[in-house]
């Protein structure tokens, strides 16, 4: 049985060789002895600046074999050194229940995506629509139409899509949840061509330029599989009989359907809506709301890696920073989707909206870095549980208006953002429809904007320049999360509403980010699974 030896250091200059003589030290014994090591984990330790390392977990196999590993480890008895052990895979067993017609899935984002690759897997052919165009189509009506042209597609866009807003994010793959699945998910996504080491790296992500062919190939292996792919089909309504989903209305053509997996994303409002009108059980959730900060990449690496900055070997730096108490209430404002070398880029999915959002090609090396600045926006109160979309939709609206109706980007230098000064000479942003100089705290509700001035000047005093000449604030950031939340059954997933309608994902409000969603839509086609047999 393998052995698991963490916490191995290199520094800088170093070779991935050496791994092999660390781990030996480690485990006491000569270098030789081993028979295999795989690396298993990677993650840079950048605290201190004047000893920057890589640290590795790696996986040993000695020459004597499993009883002498296992008479090893409890010789050591160390934290860093313990036996591998094989995780418990917790499959379901397709149910007995008979499908009268196909499961369908709304929406072919992370959640419907991954949620189709499991159905398939069991047996199950399931119907997959999406609202927008396939990844060849979208790409063209973004950098040819929207880009190039200024005209704005509401069904294909960078929300609406092949891939959902995941395609043309930068492929972050890092969450702070602990599950079994998310090693399922990574392998996946290698299986359709994501770079191997997204399955080793701490912080792993893809790339806005990888994404759009793993999407196709992925969408390639649900048809060998029987399931169905069906782009620019809208949801529009909804039919209901014995608080079940009897039928979809698609593009105004009435489907008939079976178990319905809703995983729609968090920017589809007019579903929403509908949703709401026929009694779809709701609340409205807390939602983030703030700016987009974007700095020289190059300061970026200097913060977090000091005289070190520009070896070779390290990668564009990130950051993760906390504003602690800058709300009248003692809230904190945050980070939120830090894109290395990337570039800002626009959310909105109707005509007439701004709202700002952040990605990164494989290479991250584009020029500037970018990253939310965000605080926590209480639930809206009253009996609307989408008075949370109305706020987003008011200060989106404002944006717009405010660059001369133009889709440029509203922006302010930090230090005027915080002075209370309109900005002015050359502005320079990675946002590929320009930017215009605009006052952005008017674009924020006033406590927002007041807690983001403090923040940044906080912040400014661990990162100087933070605040400084070459820090640009674009507004607003809304689209962090889904101010409502579709209820559930914990255990069957299914609505209280409707007995065959399986709320999914980031914009049911159960998921934050490609991984998040991707495992909530394996959970809730697992759930699918075991209640229903597979249609033939």
């Amino acid at each position: 049985m393998p052995i698991i030896v963490r916490n191995l250091r290199l520094n800088l200059d170093e070779p991935e060789e050496m791994l092999q003589v660390a781990a030996a030290k480690r485990l006491r014994i000569p270098p030789e002895s081993i028979s295999s090591l795989t690396p298993i984990r990677r993650s840079l330790d950048a605290r201190k600046h004047d000893d920057i390392r890589f640290v590795f977990h790696v996986e040993v196999t000695l020459d004597a074999g499993t009883a002498a590993e296992s008479k090893l480890v409890k010789k050591l008895h160390s934290q860093h050194v313990a036996l591998v052990v094989e995780k418990r895979r917790n499959d379901p067993t397709p149910g007995s229940e008979p499908l009268s017609e196909s499961p369908m899935i709304v929406g072919f984002g992370p959640a419907g995506m991954f949620a189709a690759l499991r159905l398939v897997q069991f047996g199950f052919k399931p119907i997959i629509v999406e609202r927008g165009s396939d990844v060849r189509r979208r790409h063209k009506d973004v950098l040819q139409t929207f880009y190039r042209q200024r005209i704005f597609n509401p069904e294909s866009n960078l929300l609406f899509g092949e891939g959902g807003a995941g395609t043309y994010s930068d492929g972050k793959l890092y969450t702070r949840i602990s599950d079994p699945l998310v090693t399922t998910v990574l392998e996946w996504l290698t299986e359709f061509g994501a770079d191997e080491d997204i399955l080793t790296d701490a912080r792993p992500h893809i790339g806005s330029d990888r994404l759009p062919t793993i999407c196709t190939r992925i969408r390639r292996h649900l048809e060998e599989q029987g399931a169905q792919v069906r782009f620019n089909q809208r949801l529009q309504e909804i039919s209901i009989d014995n608080d079940c989903i009897t039928r979809l209305d698609l593009n105004g053509q009435p489907h008939p359907t079976g178990p319905v997996i809703l995983a729609i994303g968090h920017s589809a409002r007019d579903t929403m809506h509908m949703l709401r009108d026929n009694g779809v059980a709701m609340e409205a959730r807390p939602f983030q709301i703030g700016v987009r900060i974007e700095h020289p990449q190059s300061l970026v690496d200097t913060w977090q890696y000091g005289p070190c900055a520009g070896h070779p070997k390290l990668p564009p730096a990130e950051y993760h920073v906390v504003a602690k108490k800058v709300t009248e209430s003692n809230q904190d404002c945050y980070s939120f989707c830090m894109c290395p070398g990337g570039v800002i880029l626009p959310t909105n999915e109707s005509e007439g909206l701004i709202a700002t959002n952040g990605a990164s090609q494989s290479g991250r090396n584009q020029p500037l870095a970018n990253s939310g600045l965000v605080v926590t926006h209480p639930p809206i109160p009253g009996d609307d549980p989408l008075a949370g979309i109305d706020v987003q939709r008011q200060w989106e609206a404002k944006a717009f208006q405010s660059t001369d109706a133009t889709y440029r980007v509203p922006a302010q230098r930090a230090a005027d953002f915080i002075a209370g000064n309109q900005s002015d000479g050359e502005l320079v942003t990675s946002y590929p429809l320009g930017g215009q100089w605009t006052d952005t705290t008017q674009l924020l509700p006033p406590d927002v904007a007041a807690a983001i001035v403090n923040a940044i000047q906080l912040i400014d005093r661990k990162m100087p320049g933070f605040a400084g000449k070459d820090a640009l604030v674009t507004a607003p950031e809304t689209r962090a999360s889904s101010p409502v939340r579709i209820l559930r059954d914990p255990k069957t997933r299914t609505s209280p509403s409707l007995g065959n309608l399986y709320p999914t994902g980031e914009g049911a409000g159960y998921a934050g980010g490609i991984v998040s969603a991707a495992i909530d839509g394996i959970k809730t086609a697992d759930a699918l699974i075991r209640r229903y047999a597979p249609n033939s």
